[in-house]
């Protein structure tokens, strides 16, 4: 086991976010990693200046550059606390650790070191990540500035820290839709859509909530028609879907169950 997961949905207004990261990091030294397209020292200093408004730490910048690959092996030999990975265009992040897809879970649980994702980073901590796009066969299912630079709903790979997917910025930026639709077309077997300024900590089977916003868990659904009702899909008389349930701070949100029958 590492030392916790905790998923955040982006925002700055809530410094809260990071004190299951700080608790489980005990303070001390937390790796910041973040995809350095420039402007990394000012991205960094906003990142500290969170994480030393939600309590005594020390942040540190891990920055990548665009197209770089980050080494997980750095956190064996650095002696480091916790590690937040940062936002930015996700599918970024994704290249970024391309390479360490399985050495950094390994890493991060022989060392017993916590892990917190913002926004990009939450999304990648998911064993099938959900990356960004805006359509599903052309057909919008979220508004298209939340595309991060993809068209179509994108799915690869990620850290599989946790087993359910997850999307961002749900309440802000209308990403919900996007999360439905990767759930009801098998995409990514279940998922989370975090608000901004909210946090999801992991514990096995169940989350907690924090912060100002929601959780939203989606899960599939299948309908079952009757046999001799004609199917217009394709399909063998089974239709997915998905079902919504949000969750406010203070509550836990069962991620462990099976999904709908």
């Amino acid at each position: 086991m590492s030392g916790g997961v905790s998923l955040i949905g982006g925002g700055w207004d809530a410094p809260e976010v990071y004190g299951p990261l700080l608790r489980a990091a005990g303070g001390g030294r937390i790796g910041c990693v973040l995809v350095d397209e420039g402007d990394g020292e000012e991205q960094f200093a906003r990142y500290a200046g969170a994480l030393r408004r939600a309590g005594e730490c020390e942040p540190v910048a891990l920055p990548v550059p665009v197209g770089g690959r980050f080494e997980a092996d750095v956190l064996v030999t650095d002696g480091w606390d916790g590690i937040l990975v940062c936002g930015g265009l996700t599918p970024a992040y994704q290249d970024v650790f391309a390479g360490c897809l399985e050495r950094l879970p390994e890493v991060l649980a022989e060392r017993g070191i916590p892990y917190a994702g913002f926004s990009a980073g939450a999304a990648l901590a998911a064993r099938r990540a959900v990356l960004g796009g805006w359509l599903v066969d052309g057909v919008p299912v979220c508004p298209p500035d939340t595309a991060e630079d993809l068209e179509e709903v994108e799915v690869r790979p990620g850290l599989g820290l946790v087993p359910f997917a997850v999307d961002v910025h749900a309440a802000q930026w209308g990403t919900l839709g996007r999360l439905v639709a990767a759930v009801s077309r098998g995409s990514v077997p279940y998922g989370v859509a975090l608000d901004e300024n909210t946090v999801l900590e992991v514990d096995g089977g169940t989350g907690r909530v924090g912060g100002r916003g929601q959780v939203h868990l989606v899960r599939p659904v299948h309908v079952v028609r009757p046999t001799t009702e004609p199917s217009d899909d394709g399909h063998d008389g089974r239709a997915a879907g998905a079902v919504v349930r949000s969750y406010a701070p203070g509550e836990s949100v069962p991620l462990g169950q099976p999904p709908l029958p």
